[in-house]
Formats: C-alpha cells, structure tokens, sequence
C-alpha cells in the first residue's frame, strides 16, 4: 500500500484571521508524515508549543493530493 504523505509546518502569521506568513524565511516545518494520524500528532505537539501566541498557526498539506501516481509528471509540474 502506498504512502500518503503528509507536510507538518507552520509559522508566525501578519493577522490571525488570514494564513500570510510574516517570515516565510522562519516557517517551521515540523516533519513528513506516512498517515494523517502521525500528521495530526505531530500538528497538535506544535500546536500546543505555540498556544500563548495567537499568531502562530501549524498546517497539515496533503502532499498526496499533489500527486498523480498514474502519471508520470507530478501535479506540482503541471502546475507551474
């Protein structure tokens, strides 16, 4: 059974109510996962960290859903 990846990251946003980073240059990714549940684990560990400071905010991408595995190209070159 294949893998289905998953991006931990986060970072300090410009206005909580918005996902603009202040410093994209500062994000801190947190790790890759093989499941979403590792993923939300590792997502609520951060979470947690941060929680004085309503600017911080952790995310958890779908790296999986970027990709095709029926074809060859990746959905990310397409894209660009």
């Amino acid at each position: 059974m294949a893998k289905r990846l998953h991006l931990v990251f986060g970072g300090e946003l410009v206005d909580p109510s918005r996902t603009e980073f202040k410093d994209v240059d500062a994000i801190d990714i947190v790790g890759m996962f093989p499941d979403y549940d590792s993923a939300h684990s590792a997502w609520k560990d951060a979470a947690q960290r941060t929680v004085d400071n309503a600017h911080m905010r952790y995310f958890i991408a779908h790296i999986h859903r970027l990709r095709d595995e029926a074809t060859p190209a990746s959905a990310t070159e397409e894209l660009g």
